[in-house]
């Protein structure tokens, strides 16, 4: 029988989950045993899960789980250097040169297990089955308006913490909005017909922003693009692969520019093909703001797990997109997990120790 043993995330902040209690549910029904570990943070409580079925577990065990238990989760594995002997499904960030992918790689190689990365689980036409990237955009471009707001009082951006809406999220935004007046600043998204570029315009769009959308008709004779020092924000919603143009230089600090914030919703900042080269790392929940230049103030706010800021909507529609892939799980034989296995065997070839 497959075994699809949940884990419960470690790292902070992080309160989302990639399969909801229905979910559970379905998959029992198909004859899937799946366990849920106990969280000390995830946004769905864990009865839920039990009434659907799952059988619990302590937060952390899954490291002693069967060794043919699939686990799942969302975010990156504790660094403890261990091997890697079980199948897993995750975030892996390891295919685009990043020195922490290129470690996990050799310990999946020294444990014998293998990485199903969830943003390589594509379609026939490579287009991905499941994304975070509507609310990435949405709580990016919130995220870039506070530290916009910030900036208008002379401060950085305070520390963020998840809200329970994303309508929660609106009135917090608006209260601080009308406290500057009819004061707004413009912001082009570049990206902008994409999940994570829709979901920015959205939240720029409610929050009466006025909005250039580019994507790649805008960006296509690769650069360099100056229009981007004439907006107040800029959105970077591209992810980082070969090919990428610079969309930001290095000189861009000290150019005469309207531009005071750069939110890197992609969020790729040690990968040899980011677009923006203002920074070089990624900021946090108690840091949100990176400021790069003081006169004129330049901030880039770049966090890689914006969605856990909604975790709830954010896990709930990211799991009713995963579901019919998790369906397949019974052989793994379906084209989604070869070629996610594929991809996998590929960078892995060269990492082992």
């Amino acid at each position: 029988m497959t075994h699809l043993w949940v884990r419960a995330e470690q790292r902070q902040n992080e309160e989302r989950i990639g399969i909801t209690p229905e979910g559970v549910a379905d998959l029992i029904a198909l004859g899937i045993s799946v366990t849920v570990e106990h969280s000390h943070q995830r946004a769905i409580p864990i009865e839920g899960y039990l009434a659907a079925g799952a059988t619990p577990a302590p937060e952390g065990s899954w490291t002693s789980a069967p060794d043919d238990a699939i686990i799942f989760g969302l975010k990156e594995l504790p660094t403890d250097g261990t091997p890697l002997r079980h199948r897993h499904i995750l975030f892996g960030h390891a295919f685009k040169r990043q020195p922490d992918g290129e470690v996990l790689l050799r310990r999946f190689g020294a444990g014998g297990g293998t990485l199903f990365d969830l943003e390589y689980l594509t379609d026939a036409d490579g287009r991905r089955v499941a994304a975070f990237g509507y609310w990435a955009g949405y709580a990016g471009a919130a995220v870039a308006l506070r530290c916009w707001i910030a900036q208008q009082q002379g401060a950085l951006c305070a520390p963020l913490r998840t809200l329970p809406s994303a309508a929660a999220l609106r009135a917090e935004l608006q209260d601080d909005l009308a406290a500057l007046g009819s004061k707004r600043p413009d912001a082009i998204v570049i990206g902008a017909l994409g999940r994570v570029g829709t979901g920015a315009t959205d939240l720029c769009t409610q929050m009466g922003m006025t909005v250039t959308g580019w994507d790649m008709a805008e960006t296509a004779h690769g650069g360099p693009f100056p229009q981007i020092l004439d907006h107040a924000i800029f959105l970077n919603c591209i992810l980082a692969r070969p090919g990428t143009p610079v969309f930001v230089p290095a000189t861009v600090t000290t150019a005469a520019r309207a531009l005071r914030v750069i939110g890197d919703i992609a969020c790729d900042p040690d990968s040899a093909f980011s677009p923006i080269k203002v920074y070089d790392r990624t900021t946090s929940w108690d840091s949100p703001a990176l400021r790069v230049h003081d006169a004129p103030p330049l901030d880039v706010t770049a966090i890689d797990n914006l969605p856990s800021l909604l975790p709830v909507e954010s896990s709930q529609d990211y799991a009713a997109q995963l579901l019919p892939t998790l369906r397949t799980l019974g052989t793994l034989d379906a084209p989604v997990w070869q070629r996610a296995a594929e991809l996998f065997r590929n960078h892995l070839t060269g990492t082992k120790p």
